[in-house]
């Protein structure tokens, strides 16, 4: 399936955020790339400044524009808040939790292992990244892969107790979606109800 392959610091660079977690050249150049980013003051309309939160929640979450869509028709006829009930869909992917997890350094290395065939869900490999995961369900470590230098690196020193709403299990590499996140506990800094405004007109 078709997916963002690109330079990643650009992409962080035009939205002004480490989206895909700390850059170094994000620092030293804090402006949008391009031959005429560190001049640019073009004032952006309300519905560029919609898009723009639409398309940091794409690249944030590695979702293309189809899946995106779908997320939000289905945020739509769910109970609740629309905004809230889109990241927390977002959060449910499975490539997303085994990132929350630490399992994988970063979402893009998360996907690469569920693809890989790495990650069992209720004991059973699922090798679908945006397969959605339902509270009580474990998500684990195929035996086979627990002693993959990717997955160990990343789960030393993880910091498992900073998302309330997973429970992590060391002895057997496992964990726990307890419940959807309140929209408090998500750390992303996605103005929600902009997307919700873009695609309700």
């Amino acid at each position: 399936m078709a997916r963002y392959t690109g330079p990643r610091t650009k992409i962080a660079r035009k939205f002004g955020e480490a989206i895909f977690g700390p850059d170094k050249v994000l620092t030293k150049k804090n402006y949008p790339p391009g031959q005429h980013g560190i001049n640019k003051r073009r004032k952006t309309s309300e519905y560029g400044v919609q898009l723009r939160e639409k398309q940091k929640a794409k690249y944030t979450y590695g979702v293309l524009e189809k899946q995106f869509r779908n997320l939000f028709e289905k945020a739509s006829r769910t109970k609740g808040v629309k905004g809230e009930v889109l990241l927390q869909l977002l959060e449910a992917r499975l490539d997303n939790v085994v990132f929350r997890l630490g399992i994988a350094p970063t979402r893009a290395a998360a996907r690469q292992l569920v693809l890989h065939r790495h990650i069992v869900v209720d004991g059973k490999v699922v090798n679908i990244p945006s397969y959605s995961v339902k509270p009580g369900q474990i998500i684990g470590v195929r035996e086979k892969a627990k002693s993959l230098e990717v997955i160990a690196d990343a789960l030393a020193g993880f910091n498992h107790s900073k998302y309330p709403w997973l429970e992590w299990d060391e002895s057997s590499k496992s964990g726990k979606l307890l419940h959807m996140p309140e929209r408090a506990d998500i750390p992303e800094n996605i103005k929600e109800q902009l997307i919700v405004e873009l695609y309700s007109k």
